[in-house]
């Protein structure tokens, strides 16, 4: 073998340990949420609840700016209990609650653009959550019970 041809195998090697790296990183799972009280819900309510008023922000996840699970990891972060970013994610990690025995903190999901799931809020108690709900948007309370909300509402879901 010529040196340019150990050159190239290895640059090749290399190249493949980069991407066995990064597939790696990519298809790891989500870690499981463990050690949710309701003490904690109620706190993250309560955060949550302090936002409003706050931008909106794509991707965001701190008072300068949420985007409706950023809003729901800080708020939980803030009670002590640490959840990922995504709709998709959260869902993963929660497990479904039936809309009569929601609790504060809960999380409300709902299908706002065609697909499964597209926006998360937190149950505040009685007919009203927070969210985060759109660019140009700030956090805000809204009731369960708005015709729009109603009509989008997937399902209720708590931390395992």
């Amino acid at each position: 073998m010529n040196r340019q041809t150990s050159v190239r195998n290895g640059y090749i090697a290399g190249l493949l340990c980069i991407a066995v790296s990064l597939s790696a990183c990519a298809s790891a799972p989500v870690r499981p949420v463990t050690g949710y009280t309701p003490a904690i819900g109620e706190k993250a309510a309560r955060t949550a609840s302090a936002m409003i008023g706050r931008p909106y922000k794509y991707k965001g996840d701190s008072p300068e700016g949420f985007d409706c699970s950023g809003l729901v990891r800080y708020s939980y972060l803030s009670a002590g209990l640490e959840v990922p970013h995504g709709t998709k994610q959260l869902r993963g990690v929660t497990k479904p609650v039936g809309k009569t025995y929601l609790s504060k903190g809960d999380l409300l999901f709902f299908n706002e653009s065609g697909g499964k799931v597209s926006h998360v809020g937190i149950f505040l108690g009685g007919d009203l959550f927070v969210h985060a709900p759109s660019t140009g948007g700030k956090v805000r309370k809204d009731r369960l019970a708005d015709p729009h909300w109603k009509k989008s509402f997937l399902e209720a879901r708590r931390f395992n």
